[in-house]
């Protein structure tokens, strides 16, 4: 089993940034594939951004492209998704999620699943 606690969501103001975190427990965290999701109100759960056990390798949604960065620090069991120039669109509620093997983009190959943060972005 694999436990996650995400954390840093808030209220910000559009243009803003803001850094969740992703506290990992349980197994070895170095041996998952990490995602980010997100889910506004009356939407399905969407893919973000994921990145490789190593942290070498990541793939972002075209939506958040050049505005959100995921990186990983495995000594800290901890994933990280830095998010830029945040527009009321991003509102929603975060999760990250984790699988092991390969980098994945579709929320049904992830195993584990934090609770979430809400993120909300005004204009």
């Amino acid at each position: 089993q694999v436990q996650l606690v995400e954390s840093g969501g808030g209220l910000v103001q559009a243009g803003d940034s803001l850094r969740l975190s992703c506290a990992a427990s349980g197994r070895t965290f170095s041996n998952y594939a990490m995602g980010w999701f997100r889910q506004a109100p009356g939407k399905e759960r969407e893919f973000v951004a994921a990145v490789t056990w190593s942290g070498s390798s990541s793939y972002s949604a075209a939506s958040v492209k050049g505005r959100f960065t995921i990186s990983r620090d495995n000594a800290k069991n901890t994933v990280y998704l830095q998010m830029n120039s945040l527009k009321p669109e991003d509102t929603a509620v975060y999760y990250c999620a984790a699988k092991e093997g390969r980098i994945a983009t579709k929320k049904w190959e992830y195993d584990y699943w934090g609770q979430g943060t809400q993120v909300t972005v005004s204009s």
